[in-house]
């Protein structure tokens, strides 16, 4: 269980970078893709510091 959250965070932020990243490319919401990298950045950060 203790190695669960870890995962699922790490799952969370790829599927917010890819999305970002697909926002950004077919020019639909670009502020709306930018505030998603850097969610993933933020929670990969997060991840970082409570687990290194």
């Amino acid at each position: 269980m203790n190695a669960l959250f870890p995962a699922v965070a790490v799952l969370a932020a790829f599927a917010l970078a890819g999305g970002g990243i697909h926002l950004i490319a077919k020019r639909r919401d670009r502020t709306r893709g930018v505030l998603m990298i850097v969610m993933a950045a933020v929670l990969i950060g997060n991840l970082l510091i409570w687990y290194a």
